[in-house]
């Protein structure tokens, strides 16, 4: 009438599997997603090389040596040099450089501006809320080649020309909006949850539930739209470089490095432009297949 129970059979109820906590398991979907895990591995490349990348071969960013002008890859200059015998390697690191630098810097001036007037708007009353986002909605609807070209007329006049504070000023003073709305729309979404109201009715006040339960919650969608927004400012200053807007010699991005190049192209010096191009596309589809990858390991609803 009885048998022994099997040894695997004892403990029924007994939990199999430790408990992952949220990031760990972000992070473990996101490395089963091979093309983001491509492009985190570019991006890392990219900050590696343009921090050691220039002294690689031993060539000065500005050493000059015309009697090298033009001269196509090869052994020695591995990306060739420019019209000036400038060796294209060093000045394609010091331009990834820049780049990462503007788009990093621009992306993190919209985090920060965002959060605060997306998260104020958020919590604020319906009439606040209304004259915050009209105002955003203004400011959105003015171009930012416009704002470059004023302060480029304004700083020029000083004799500063375009510097990086110009164009990450520039880009800045618009690009934030699209990460206000994001953050107000997850503030009204969130500030009605169970938690919230508990706390509200606990007293606390809605700027400590903002920073203690809301905007935490909200991150993930963030950290998309920062890795979105990276590419975006780089693609935007490569467009400024290449119309002359960019930032002026001799300093160089990859866009201004594209302009310089633009020249050769007719003259069968093509690689000029078109190595820094390839590397504008790669940073560009880097960051946007992480976003992307991101995108998904963040989402809840996927997690299995």
């Amino acid at each position: 009438m009885f048998r022994p129970v099997p040894h695997e059979d004892r403990n029924p109820e007994k939990i199999r599997r430790p408990s992952i906590k949220y990031w760990s398991d972000v992070w473990r979907r996101l490395r089963q997603n091979k093309l983001s895990m491509v492009g985190l591995t570019i991006i890392l490349l990219m900050i590696l090389m343009s921090i050691i990348g220039p002294l690689i071969n031993g060539y000065s960013y500005f050493e000059q040596d015309y009697s090298k002008i033009n001269l196509h890859p090869n052994a020695i200059h591995w990306f060739g040099t420019d019209e000036l015998g400038r060796d294209q390697f060093t000045r394609i690191w010091f331009g990834a450089r820049y780049s990462l630098i503007i788009g990093i810097l621009a992306a993190t001036i919209d985090f920060i501006i965002g959060i605060l007037y997306g998260g104020l708007s958020g919590i604020a009353t319906r009439k606040v809320d209304n004259i915050m986002m009209r105002i955003a909605e203004v400011i959105y609807s003015i171009p930012y080649l416009l704002i470059v070209i004023l302060l480029s007329v304004v700083f020029s006049s000083e004799g500063s020309g375009t510097s990086l504070f110009v164009l990450i000023l520039a880009m800045t003073l618009t690009d934030w909006v699209p990460m206000a709305i994001l953050v107000r729309g997850q503030v009204l979404q969130l500030k009605e949850s169970e938690y919230s109201l508990a706390a509200e009715s606990l007293g606390a006040t809605k700027p400590w539930i903002l920073r203690k339960h809301i905007i935490p919650n909200t991150l993930g969608p963030i950290l998309v739209n920062i890795t979105l927004t990276i590419p975006r400012a780089i693609f935007a200053e490569a467009t400024l470089s290449f119309l002359g807007l960019g930032l002026q010699a001799p300093k160089s991005s990859l866009g201004s490095l594209a302009n310089d190049g633009l020249a050769g192209l007719a003259v069968g010096n093509g690689y000029q432009i078109i190595i820094p191009a390839i590397f504008i596309s790669l940073i560009m589809f880097g960051f946007n297949v992480l976003g992307d990858g991101l995108r998904d390991a963040l989402d809840p609803r996927l997690r299995k």
